[in-house]
Formats: C-alpha cells, structure tokens, sequence
C-alpha cells in the first residue's frame, strides 16, 4: 500500500494560488517578449521578413482549446 500525502486545506490553498501566479507570470514573459519583438520589428523592418517560424514557437506552448471534444 502506498502513503499519500495530504496537505492541509490552508496548505493546499496556498500551493493552488503559488501555481496560479507562476502561470501568471509566465504569460506576462510570454507578453512581454511578443511586445519587445514587435517593437523591434518596427524599429527595424528588415527583421520582419526573417521570422515566420516564430509564431510556430508560440502554438506549441499554448493549452488546446475547450471547445474541441476530447479524442480516446
């Protein structure tokens, strides 16, 4: 038989809002990365023919969506 863990509800809670803001703080990097690249592409047009396989570097991080039906 295996040991589970049980944290207390306060615990639990707070681990859940920790997750929540390092999710959070993730898509702010995200956010703020896509804003540097797009000011650096107006600033430098030249740049804006190069990266057409960056947004194939974003689809890759995002979650599916809900509104597609589950496949088994």
């Amino acid at each position: 038989m295996t040991n589970r863990v049980a944290y207390a509800p306060q615990a639990f809670q707070q681990m859940c809002k920790q997750a929540e803001r390092d999710h959070e703080s993730k898509k702010l990097v995200v956010l703020m990365e896509r804003v540097k690249r797009k000011i650096a592409e107006r600033d430098n047009p030249a740049l804006r023919a190069d990266p057409p396989s960056a947004p194939l570097q974003d689809a890759g991080n995002r979650l599916p969506s809900r509104s597609v039906p589950l496949e088994r």
